[in-house]
């Protein structure tokens, strides 16, 4: 199965910090090459979650790792308490160090998580927490 990107795509915002690609209950991000992600350059991005999705929509947030960035895993803690609604965090990976990054991201996270070698897998595993909320 082929998974047609724009099909569903409600709006693209290119943010200072990346790309992000809104559907009616996921995110797929895609930050620049070289920004280092906090909690406080991410406002911009919370705002617009929050105008999609609310505190009531349930949504999943695929961080798809195209570009080699950095972040401040402990925003995690942060920025979870902000959306109730928030149900997955999925990443694609493209390489090994990749994949050990997202392994420890992981602790900072008391939601669904998932790593995938593969934006396809991550957008089937993204139904399968939807599908049963909706």
């Amino acid at each position: 199965m082929t998974y047609d990107f724009n099909k569903e795509l409600i709006h693209k915002h290119e943010l200072d910090i990346g790309l992000f690609y809104f559907y009616k209950n996921h995110i797929i991000s895609e930050i620049k090459e070289g920004v280092t992600l906090t909690f406080e350059n991410c406002s911009g991005l919370f705002q617009l979650i929050h105008s999609y999705y609310g505190t009531t929509v349930p949504f999943v947030y695929i961080s798809n790792r195209k570009n080699s960035f950095s972040f401040v895993p402990t925003g995690h803690f942060k920025s979870s308490k902000l959306f109730p609604n928030f149900i997955g965090y999925g990443v694609v990976t493209y390489n090994a160090i990749n994949t050990k990054i997202a392994t420890l991201e992981q602790s900072f996270l008391d939601n669904e998580t998932a790593i995938f070698n593969d934006l396809e897998d991550a957008l089937r595993w993204k139904d399968s927490l939807i599908k049963p909320l909706i």
